[in-house]
């Protein structure tokens, strides 16, 4: 379930998370073993850019999540709460 919510959050973030000079990508997700918990690791470039992507994204988590519902059907839903990656930078 890792690999289906990285891949379909990261389509819903590139198409819906806007920051001008900023690339933001999803480098990795932890799923907690109750799955009520999805931690989201986000990659930032460039890193001048980090804390204005991050805040853009948080703005949009609740909308994201309800999109990633809808897009992928599953009961429940993690609860997503996001970081910035800073070892793979």
């Amino acid at each position: 379930m890792e690999d289906l919510i990285e891949e379909e959050l990261g389509k819903l973030i590139a198409r819906e998370v806007y920051v001008e000079g900023a690339l933001i990508t999803i480098t990795d997700v932890f799923i907690t073993p109750d799955l009520l918990q999805a931690r989201v690791k986000l990659g930032i470039i460039p890193k001048a850019k980090e804390l204005e992507a991050f805040l853009a994204v948080e703005k949009q988590l609740l909308a994201l999540r309800h999109a990633l519902v809808r897009k992928i059907n599953v009961k429940p839903m993690p609860r997503i709460s996001i970081e910035i990656d800073k070892v793979k930078q």
